[in-house]
């Protein structure tokens, strides 16, 4: 069994909110996780709902000033953009990165702000599950071969060739997030299941039935079990879950109770935290990222390289 390996979110969202968006803290904090030892490094997606920097773009700089570490989307939504435009810009940044890319994927919740974000962008809500599926399928297809044709509900192509295709051959690894009934019925086409929650008791009872499906086309082992949880590390448990409460509400403008109910989170010390996040790889996670819930962020970077990531059994 292939040993559990961990990420680190750069803190976009945070930026914007703060009234600080300038990109050299987030390039820093991108070389500070590869430099200790981290696996890979995240940036999340939205236009308007949340707004942040645009992931794409980002991950480029970041390729340009790391080596080892792989670069993923926590997560992008598709549907919000053009296939063949899409296709050919994840291809170029999976170039730029020689083939570290990973393309973490989300199908969208429904919310006020989302739906506006849809709206703004010219997309039907509606509409957004077929989009999502179709655009992966041509994404694929661009990434693959030549003189693509397509033909769905939503997209039709003719005689399309994009390049140059992507470092890695096929392109990068798909890793879909969410713990909906669409999210876990469509996982096990994909190359991860990577949810942010509900909880670790959530995880194990779902992703043994997304490998299980995924056995009867492929391995059981094609699908990687992966999971993005967020931490508030403190050795007083009172004051980690005030700075959690009070970083959720923030970043999602929501209460935090609503929450917790559906992302799973830690507050507390490192050793409730080994404890929990055991848990997780004991369940089959082999990727977790971790997204750090305020505070000085490269501090907590080289607070977890050190004192939380070689505490943890990762085989």
């Amino acid at each position: 069994m292939a040993p559990a390996e961990f990420g680190v979110l750069l803190p976009t969202r945070e930026a914007v909110v703060s009234g600080r968006p300038e990109t050299a803290p987030m390039l820093a904090m991108a070389e500070r996780a590869e430099a200790t030892g981290f696996d890979s490094v995240w940036i999340g997606d939205s236009v308007t709902a949340r707004p942040r920097h645009e992931p794409l773009t980002l991950l480029a700089a970041v390729a340009a000033r790391t080596r080892r570490v792989r670069l993923g989307t926590a997560v992008l939504l598709p549907a919000l953009r053009n296939p063949v435009v899409l296709a050919h810009v994840i291809g170029t940044l999976d170039r730029v990165a020689e083939g570290r890319v990973i393309l973490g994927v989300g199908i969208a919740a429904d919310t006020p702000a989302i739906r506006k974000e849809f709206e703004a962008v010219g997309v039907p809500f509606e509409r957004r599950v077929g989009r999502f599926l179709e655009i992966l399928e041509i994404c694929r297809a661009l990434w693959t071969r030549d003189h693509v044709s397509f033909s769905g509900k939503h997209f039709t192509l003719h005689d399309v060739t994009m390049e140059p295709k992507p470092h890695r051959p096929g392109g990068p690894p798909i890793w879909i997030g969410g713990s909906g009934p669409t999210a876990l019925r469509e996982a096990a086409r994909f190359d991860a299941w990577f949810p942010t929650g509900p909880s670790v008791e959530f995880f194990a009872e779902h992703f043994p039935r997304i490998r299980a499906a995924a056995a009867a086309g492929r391995k059981a082992d094609d699908v990687t079990g992966a999971a993005y949880v967020t931490l508030a590390l403190d050795a007083n448990p009172a004051a980690a879950e005030q700075r959690l409460h009070r970083f959720l509400e923030t970043y999602y403008a929501a209460p935090a109770r609503a929450l917790l109910a559906r992302q799973a989170c830690y507050a507390g010390p490192i050793d409730g935290c080994v404890e929990w996040l055991q848990r997780w790889i004991d369940a089959g996670a082999r990727h977790i990222n971790l997204r750090f819930a305020g505070g000085d962020q490269l501090a907590q970077v080289d607070e977890a390289a050190s004192r939380l990531l070689p505490r943890l059994k990762r085989v």
